[in-house]
């Protein structure tokens, strides 16, 4: 089930390279988050260093979610100095909630796996926007002209 704009955005608490979030905690914020496939991948390496260089000008939280274990994301968020949590949703629950776990296809094999999703969420916790199946290229330059248009109401 994929989430619209003023759907309220499933909670979670997830480990992170930060210690445990939870959306919870962060309401009265403009929060992005991400999901992606795997850590040090390339897409996904593009993805997170495109979110590392545009956060200063974002005015947002940016959260990156995939199914690695936070020993990998240790790994990567070093590797790439990303200044933002990355959070590990090994069991895919979250992914599940978002709409952004299900099947995908590769090389004509089929299996299941978290799909590239981007969420607006909005201070009040709804998605202000839900954008699935994303390309990592010039993918966080949308993400950012659509947050500066939400935010300037």
């Amino acid at each position: 089930m994929e989430l619209k704009t003023g759907d309220q955005a499933p909670t979670f608490m997830l480990p992170s390279t930060q210690g445990e979030i939870s959306l919870e905690t962060l309401k009265g914020d403009w929060v992005v988050l991400y999901f992606y496939p795997r850590d040090d991948t390339p897409g996904c390496t593009t993805e997170a260093c495109d979110f590392r260089d545009a956060l200063p000008g974002l005015n947002a939280k940016v959260l990156g979610v995939s199914a690695d274990d936070l020993n990998s994301h240790d790994k990567f968020k070093d590797k790439f100095s990303l200044p933002f949590p990355l959070l590990s949703d090994e069991g895919g629950k979250i992914a599940t909630d978002y709409g952004a776990y299900g099947e995908k296809k590769m090389y004509g094999k089929t299996y299941m796996g978290i799909i590239r999703s981007t969420f607006i969420i909005d201070p009040e916790g709804n998605i202000a926007e839900a954008m699935y199946k994303v390309k990592p290229k010039d993918h966080v330059s949308d993400v950012a002209n659509k947050l500066t248009s939400l935010q300037a109401g």
